[in-house]
């Protein structure tokens, strides 16, 4: 399991290490995520296909991320409050982190290695979106700007 996704751990908002091997057998979608970015009202449509699927095998976590535009300022109780209050946010948050430069975490470092992008291998902004299949292989990344919806026809066929 040496440098795959199952491989990677990471902090919970509760601060709790949680190991990406616990999603194994599971489709995954990864989101760096902000609280105060245009792309925030995402937040409802990952909950909406969260609520749709979770019964069915798909885990969403969220990464908080404050490197595009200082867009998730707060601390772990501030993420956690604004996400449950203004989203009902019930599926997992991490702990926030970066997703670029040297301090990325090694999840988004080994993500952004096996789905490069358009910006050869850096995020470009809040909520790209990366999914991974039951056997723990990333096969799909979506830009900010592809809701959570756009991205839903996917899933039929990987749950």
């Amino acid at each position: 399991m040496e440098n795959s996704f199952y491989s990677y751990k990471a902090a919970t908002l509760q601060g709790k290490e949680k190991s990406m091997a616990d999603y194994s057998g599971q489709v995954v979608l990864i989101v760096n995520t902000a609280s105060k970015c245009g792309f925030t009202p995402q937040y409802a449509g990952l909950e909406e296909l969260h609520r749709k699927y979770s019964d069915k095998g798909l885990v969403i976590c969220g990464f908080p991320c404050n490197q595009f535009g200082n867009q998730e300022p707060g601390d772990s109780k501030e993420i956690s409050e604004g996400c449950l209050i203004n989203y009902g946010v019930s599926f997992q948050i991490f702990e926030k982190i970066e997703v670029n430069g040297a301090g990325t975490h090694p999840l988004f470092g080994y993500l952004k290695k096996q789905l490069p992008g358009f910006l050869g291998g850096r995020i470009k902004w809040n909520f790209t979106k990366f999914v991974i299949d039951r056997n723990g292989k990333p096969i799909k990344r979506f830009a900010p700007w592809t809701t959570p919806m756009q991205m839903e026809k996917i899933l039929p066929e990987l749950l």
